[in-house]
């Protein structure tokens, strides 16, 4: 009986250490029964999704969030899961906004406004990543949601938001020299009349140049009017998150090409310094799913940099005599580019995916192909055009 059962003991053992080689885990260690095994081998390794951009007029192309929030108001997650989110998914910097007059936590988390910015900003230190200090201005809807980025302090941001025209946190943030801007205008469109427009609220704020952008791209949202105002008024265009829960419950972030909303910021170089510097210039692309949008120049210069022809590789002539020449149209960056053909005869539609390359065909005699890049948005109705030389 003691042959047996320690037969038994043996082929189990055996069959558990076959099964871990299997796995691909064949450092195990064998203990007595009462003891603790730790397969530290199962723990999954920390990666970081580099999003590859190329540098545009020599500018680089940083990766920005600059609207999430925490238990500190309406999130759902302490800081420092912003933190291991924000370096996990490719970003260069962020911003936490809370809502200054909104803290329906405060039950449980002790409110303050800047208190995730304290919490986070040694682990953000530590990851390489650039904190920006920040904060969400709550109006009723109209006027809105404004964003104030590079603040000092929050005192004098608290105030009754009931009262609509109330101006003394737009001034407060103001005077501590912060970048505006008004969120997700178009919110509630369809619950509250006048939430999608040009209010006089918002156009003495722009008239007395205390507003500098709008956010273009909420989350999943993006607000066709929001783009053209920006346009018309030379006002930075913004695309963020403003993310309650986690990222990965929000945005399927595993597979491949899914990345979180976020705005391109074209700086001098990786600083906060310099991303103040581009966003008071406007040199920003909103990057939300596949699309981007932006100003034409910003998103011309975008498009030039990632994306390039090759010269004629192939030349084949059918029976009639007809000879079509073969070109290699590449995309060197994590971006995605849908073109469609408009003018000149030729390959009809192109879908460059990240880092990718596709055949173009066009007669030889071809001089150029103009097409639209129907995955980008310069005004709320207008896609990039580009001309391809032959």
């Amino acid at each position: 009986m003691i042959f047996l059962a320690k037969n038994r003991t043996m082929k189990k053992i055996t069959i558990l250490l076959a099964t871990m080689h299997l796995l691909g885990h064949a450092s195990f260690a064998q203990t007595a029964s009462n003891e603790v095994v730790r397969f530290d081998e199962f723990r999954y390794a920390k990666k970081r999704e580099i999003i590859n951009i190329p540098k545009v007029s020599g500018l680089t192309v940083l990766k920005c969030d600059f609207h999430m929030h925490t238990v500190f108001t309406d999130g759902h997650v302490w800081p420092n899961v912003r933190v291991q989110e924000a370096w996990k998914e490719g970003l260069d910097a962020f911003s936490f906004t809370e809502h200054v007059e909104y803290t329906p936590h405060s039950e449980d988390v002790k409110p303050g406004n800047l208190r995730p910015h304290e919490l986070a900003k040694n682990l953000a230190a530590e990851n390489n990543l650039i904190l920006i200090k920040g904060t969400e201005i709550t109006r009723n809807t109209p006027p809105g949601h404004f964003n104030a980025l590079f603040i000092q302090d929050d005192k004098n941001l608290v105030v009754d938001r009931s009262s609509e025209l109330d101006e003394s946190a737009i001034q407060a943030a103001v005077d501590q020299n912060a970048f505006i801007f008004w969120n997700h205008p178009g919110w509630k469109a369809t619950q509250i009349e006048g939430s999608y427009e040009w209010i006089p609220f918002v156009e003495k704020m722009y008239a007395e140049k205390k507003l500098h952008g709008i956010e273009v791209v909420n989350g999943f949202g993006f607000h066709k009017k929001a783009l053209d105002w920006a346009l018309d008024r030379n006002l930075t265009i913004i695309g963020n998150t403003d993310i309650h829960n986690l990222i990965a419950h929000e945005y399927d972030i595993e597979r491949e090409g899914i990345h979180r909303t976020m705005t391109l910021v074209m700086a001098k170089d990786r600083t906060a310094a310099s991303i103040r510097e581009a966003l008071e210039k406007g040199n920003t692309v909103a990057w939300s799913s596949k699309y981007l949008f932006g100003k034409e120049e910003h998103v011309r210069s975008l498009f030039n940099a990632c994306v390039s022809l090759s010269k004629p590789y192939h030349e084949k002539t059918d029976a009639k005599g007809n000879s079509t020449n073969y070109y290699e149209l590449s995309n060197n960056s994590d971006l995605y580019f849908e073109l469609e053909l408009k003018s000149g005869k030729g390959t009809k539609k192109i879908t460059l995916h990240p880092q990718s390359s596709q055949i173009l065909t066009a007669p030889t005699n071809q001089k150029s192909l103009s097409y639209e890049v129907v995955s980008t948005f310069i005004r709320s109705d207008k896609h990039l055009a580009v001309e391809f030389s032959l």
